[in-house]
């Protein structure tokens, strides 16, 4: 059977994209998705994402992590599939859909710009040495010395497949403050088990942790990934986070069909 796919990207955090309103893409099959999302046999992505009917929103977002096991919410996933549901007149430039987090509210603007709203964080765990919140999936926040020579994979998976977090493991980002409205991160991803160029629940989680651990006041903060830049905004009242959104480019990359 071929199927229609296309390829979007976020900050260089890329996806499969497959319309399955129709219901016939086979979901249980965890080596389909992680042979098209392998770079050298298949299509090539970090995860793969359906875009479903929902009967009570515009549309259903199921994520796919690039080992073929279905995940957690994905930040820059979420974009990028509000970018394909307005490319296929799904939605026009606002939205309301479901995730396996809850309901997401988000808008598309100029130049492929997507705004996505994500879960309110009631808790942030502050440790010595590292911050630990959900913001859709799990994330650890480390501030190191030197990001840009730091062993990402090597040290993010130790902690990842570390006692810390057990058998279901969690996302690691690495942190460096540039200014007090911007900060940089690299993140290892749970499920791709490598660093990625971008992480939309990473770079949320980050945000909000340099706040509550008092390296910013702001309420809006610049995230420099290596993929490019995001912006993460909130509203903040005690250790209560809401009104938390995710804005950063959200873009079509190329569409084919493949042979499944």
């Amino acid at each position: 059977m071929q199927i229609e796919f296309y390829k979007y990207q976020g900050t260089g955090n890329d996806f499969v994209m497959i319309d399955n309103r129709s219901n016939f893409f086979p979901k249980d099959d965890v080596k389909l998705i992680e042979r098209l999302c392998d770079r050298r046999f298949g299509i090539g992505a970090d995860g793969l994402i359906l875009l479903e009917n929902d009967s009570e929103t515009d549309f259903r977002m199921v994520y796919y992590n690039s080992d073929g096991n279905q995940s957690s919410m994905c930040g820059n996933g979420g974009r990028c599939l509000v970018a394909f549901a307005n490319n296929l007149g799904v939605i026009d430039d606002k939205t309301t859909f479901i995730a396996t987090d809850g309901l997401h509210h988000a808008s598309v603007g100029d130049d492929a710009i997507v705004s996505l709203q994500m879960i309110d964080v009631d808790e942030v765990q502050k440790k010595d040495s590292y911050t630990f919140l959900n913001t859709g999936s799990p994330h650890h926040v480390q501030i190191v010395d030197d990001l840009e020579h730091y062993n990402v994979k090597e040290n993010g998976a130790a902690i990842r497949y570390g006692e810390l977090y057990g058998q279901k493991g969690s996302n690691v980002n690495f942190v460096k403050k540039v200014d007090d409205s911007t900060f940089s991160l690299r993140t290892y991803e749970r499920g791709v088990e490598d660093e990625t160029l971008a992480c939309g629940t990473g770079a949320t989680a980050v945000a909000i942790a340099m706040n509550a651990i008092g390296e910013t006041d702001k309420t809006s903060i610049n995230l420099n990934v290596e993929g490019g830049k995001l912006v993460v905004s909130f509203d903040k009242s005690g250790d209560h986070f809401t009104n938390v959104f995710l804005t950063g480019p959200a873009k079509f990359v190329f569409k084919g069909t493949i042979e499944i």
